[in-house]
């Protein structure tokens, strides 16, 4: 089974920092306009450069204008990562077949956090085996750590197991931003694409 790291302390205190802010911020577009984004105002997120499935430089500021769904995982999780993948894929297409205008704004971003094994086509691949709207990013092992840094995604290698294999503790979260690049709310997906769906219809507009 894969091990998921349970947040360490200064990631807890950030995510629960980010949920204390919820009343620093204006409401999410497709809100109640009474109600704030849970992580309204959290210092989540930010400019990075990775690559894609096709080895082109992708960088933060290439979504702008697009609601972001964002994933932190790694292609050889025997367990957890596809399965959070999938629910994220059937939650936009439940909701693409329910409001195809809102899912139409959403771009969902697997990003790897193991590079070395998972390289600008094994990511393509696995992202678009979920959906051909995904799109993978990976890249040198500093851009990686970068990237899950500004994220607050916690992730460190395993032991190595013989014949060479290993896992990759990391945080589980699934991200959601707005158009201008802000986070708005971590989305269920442990709960299904149902519940994926739903939250997505919520905050978006």
């Amino acid at each position: 089974m894969n091990r998921i790291n349970k947040p360490s302390a200064a990631l807890a205190l950030a995510i629960a920092g980010a949920l204390a802010l919820a009343g620093c911020g204006g409401a999410a577009p497709g809100a109640d306009a009474a109600q704030e984004p849970p992580l309204a105002g959290a210092a989540i997120g930010g400019d990075f450069t990775l690559v894609n499935s096709k080895g082109e430089t992708v960088r933060w500021g290439d979504f702008a204008g697009r609601y972001r769904v964002v994933y932190f995982g790694y292609t050889f999780c025997p367990d957890v990562c596809p399965t959070d993948v999938q629910r994220i894929a059937q939650g936009l297409k439940k909701l693409k077949a329910e409001d195809p205008a809102k899912a139409a704004k959403i771009v969902p971003i697997f990003i790897s956090v193991d590079p070395e094994r998972d390289t600008p086509q094994v990511v393509g691949a696995f992202a678009a085996a979920f959906s051909p709207d995904m799109v993978g990013l990976t890249g040198t092992r500093e851009q990686v750590d970068a990237a899950a840094k500004a994220f607050a995604v916690a992730h460190g290698k395993g032991e190595t197991q013989p014949g060479g294999g290993y896992l990759v503790d990391h945080t589980r979260i699934v991200y959601l931003f707005g158009p201008d690049g802000a986070p708005i709310a971590t989305l269920p997906a442990d709960r299904g694409a149902e519940a994926v769906a739903a939250e997505l219809a919520r905050w978006v507009s």
